[in-house]
């Protein structure tokens, strides 16, 4: 009765149809069953097979245009960025472009003038006198030859003659407790914070061009000295960027004795603190920043910083450009989506960069950006209902934190992006992938406070070997790393 139920045959005439002719039928039709559930099978497979090569090949075809990933990790064959339109004019400064040549330096700071006058007329031969008020000058500025001061302390001891009681002098008191002096020190930190140099090629640099030998174990002895006396300074700069009303947030992986932890970042306009914790998670940035930080926080997409009040936070439209360029690149639906994003992007950016110049209002520019806002609400929706999963996911994501998209607008002094905090944490990038990270939680925190110090001070447009090494000399008070409020 069950083969009866399953098959397509009027009862009365199966009744009529031999028993034989019923058998053959029955093991037909179960055949063909079994073929339909294999074909359905096949077709569940080829179907995840072709999403899965769809992912693998976005995948392979993710770069620095269209994802997070640097520049440098784009394959050889990759086309660059296609060129800006050329405006007719010839490669180099136009006409009317004033120079950016090197400047004189006042005569104050000369160390030594040669004259060249002429002493006798060229036409009549007759004996030429006096100065020229406006002579031609040509500069050359030569470095001279290092020759390190080296000081020698001498501890005597006197036997008094009177009763021969030995009397032993003591060290003075400004004397450095090593063997190398606070500039030295400094420019140990200064070379390893700044530029990256290695503990070999620190050794050799202090060799060939400071004539001053150097132990290779000496080079990170004088860090951890150096990391000492930041302490202080850099303690201060973490609390003062706690109280500020906006911080840019990034992070990035590093290395603490082969063990996988996060190097983070927060920017402000004046000073930038630098972390190294274990996770890269919310707790990282809720230790970066205070747990009950008040300001508004710009960042990427991450999930990290999900825990933040959309409307305290400003979503980096730099990296929202990569993501609506990558549904570019997947080609149909996700294609015209992706690209009317970008224009928005473009009409929105140009606006930005005339409030940047003064020459739009603030006022205006709110205004003028009502119905892109209002474009790109409807763009991600539609974006919602394209044909592609990976599309629709990026599109709803985006929509929950639609607030943090547009705080720019409203709030004065907040970027559109986090290429501030993305541009000082480019430092760590390069420190980790050149040395692999750090071997010691010493090590850890000297990478840390030099980072701090060297990324700060560079906003604030202050020497930073002069503050390292003011920072070096023992019994001083430790300068700071303020900004300086006038």
């Amino acid at each position: 009765m069950k083969n009866l139920i399953e098959l397509p045959i009027n009862p009365k005439d199966w009744e009529a149809t031999p028993q034989v002719v019923q058998t053959v039928v029955v093991m037909l039709w179960q055949e063909k069953q079994a073929m339909v559930g294999q074909i359905m099978q096949l077709q569940k497979q080829v179907t995840e097979l072709q999403m899965e090569i769809g992912r693998l090949q976005e995948r392979v075809g993710k770069n620095s245009q269209n994802s997070s990933k640097p520049p440098s990790s784009d394959p050889p064959g990759m086309k660059p960025k296609p060129p800006q339109e050329k405006k007719g004019g010839k490669a180099g400064g136009q006409p009317g472009h004033r120079g950016t040549g090197r400047k004189h330096k006042p005569l104050e700071c000369v160390d030594r003038v040669i004259m060249s006058k002429p002493t006798e007329c060229q036409a009549c031969g007759a004996l030429l006198l006096g100065e020229d008020t406006q002579p031609h000058r040509h500069q050359v500025v030569e470095l001279p030859r290092v020759k390190p001061e080296i000081t020698e302390y001498q501890l005597h001891t006197l036997t008094c003659l009177a009763c021969g009681c030995q009397n032993k002098a003591e060290w003075p008191s400004n004397m450095p407790t090593g063997s190398f002096g606070p500039r030295t020190q400094a420019t140990l930190g200064y070379l390893s914070g700044r530029f990256g140099i290695s503990k070999r090629d620190m050794q050799e640099i202090m060799r060939t061009i400071f004539r001053t030998d150097i132990s290779l174990g000496s080079v990170p002895a004088q860090e951890r000295r150096v990391s000492k006396a930041l302490e202080k300074p850099v303690q201060d700069v973490y609390e003062y960027v706690q109280k500020q009303p906006s911080i840019n947030l990034d992070e990035t992986s590093w290395y603490e004795l082969n063990k996988k932890i996060w190097l983070w970042v927060g920017s402000t306009s004046q000073v930038t603190a630098f972390r190294l914790f274990k996770t890269r998670g919310a707790n990282g940035a809720k230790q970066l920043t205070g747990d009950d930080y008040a300001g508004i926080i710009g960042s990427d997409r991450y999930s990290a910083y999900n825990w933040i009040d959309p409307e305290k936070r400003q979503v980096c439209w730099a990296h929202l450009k990569r993501d609506f360029q990558a549904l570019v690149d997947r080609g149909g639906e996700s294609q015209t989506v992706g690209r009317l994003l970008l224009e928005e992007i473009q009409r929105f950016f140009n606006l930005w960069y005339r409030v940047r110049d003064g020459t739009l209002s603030r006022s205006d520019f709110q205004i003028a950006m009502q119905p892109i806002q209002k474009d790109v609400h409807c763009l991600l929706r539609i974006g919602t209902h394209v044909d592609h999963q990976k599309t629709r996911k990026t599109c709803n994501n985006i929509l929950k934190v639609e607030p943090a998209l547009w705080t720019f607008v409203k709030q004065y002094d907040i970027e559109p992006t986090n290429n501030a905090a993305e541009r000082a944490l480019r430092r760590g990038v390069i420190w980790r992938r050149r040395s692999f990270g750090t071997q010691s939680k010493q090590g850890s925190r000297f990478v840390e406070r030099i980072l701090t110090v060297v990324i700060s001070l560079r906003q604030q447009n202050r020497d930073v070997l002069d503050f390292l090494t003011q920072v070096c000399i023992q019994g001083r008070p430790v300068p700071s790393l303020l900004p300086v409020i006038n």
